[in-house]
């Protein structure tokens, strides 16, 4: 079986053993690592588009009268290019400086692709949560007030929180299945990321 086909099926295998998904990301052949590039890719960038359609922008869109149904289409999928593309080398630089701070050797691009895997329920939310909900709600998703600001909204606000900590706890898998370490080590990378992460968001208030 090729490399490209085995990281193709490691995408829902990142599901139901995630553990030997991140083990494989130790492998650092080039060409196994030109093999991952593509379902990564696929990865960040659906769980940004799921990202950016749960911001508060995105839920006031059709506030705007010159947005319609199209345009917010149009804008979610750009803006969660964006979206994705920036938090995959922004905390993927956070994950690879926490790593180091606790003896980590791994380079910056494993860090990035541990990332990209961790990011799949992310991703799976926008295939399974966002349909049922714009069913649901309709286009008042993307407007302020209307049918959900009630129990229904937040049932899925609940659905998509549930989704981004399952990502969190992939990434905590991930850290411990790449380098092998104890889960409090693992947390303490979390911690700093979390940290480098709160500074990143800072500096702009300071500067």
């Amino acid at each position: 079986m090729s490399s490209d086909r085995q990281w193709w099926l490691r995408v829902p295998a990142v599901f139901l053993s995630p553990g030997s998904v991140f083990a494989a990301l130790r492998n650092e052949e080039q060409e196994d690592v030109d093999a991952r590039q593509e379902p990564i890719l696929a990865l960040v960038y659906l769980a940004g588009i799921a990202a950016v359609l749960g911001t508060s922008t995105a839920g006031s869109l059709l506030d705007d009268g010159e947005y319609d149904s199209l345009l917010v289409a149009v804008w979610a999928v750009i803006a969660g290019g964006i979206y994705g593309l920036a938090g995959y080398f922004i905390i993927g630089g956070a994950l690879y400086l926490g790593a180091r701070g606790l003896g980590s050797l791994g380079t910056y691009r494993r860090a990035r692709h541990l990332l990209g895997f961790a990011a799949a329920p992310l991703a799976l939310s926008l295939l399974f949560v966002w349909p049922v909900e714009l069913a649901v709600l309709g286009s008042d998703v993307f407007r302020t007030g209307g049918s959900d600001d009630g129990t229904a909204d937040l049932v899925f606000d609940g659905l998509e929180l549930g989704f981004a900590l399952w990502s969190a706890a992939l990434l905590l898998l991930g850290v411990r299945a790449v380098h092998g370490w104890s889960w409090w080590r693992s947390l303490g990378v979390m911690g700093l990321v979390a940290l480098f992460l709160a500074a990143f968001a800072y500096l702009p208030s300071v500067l």
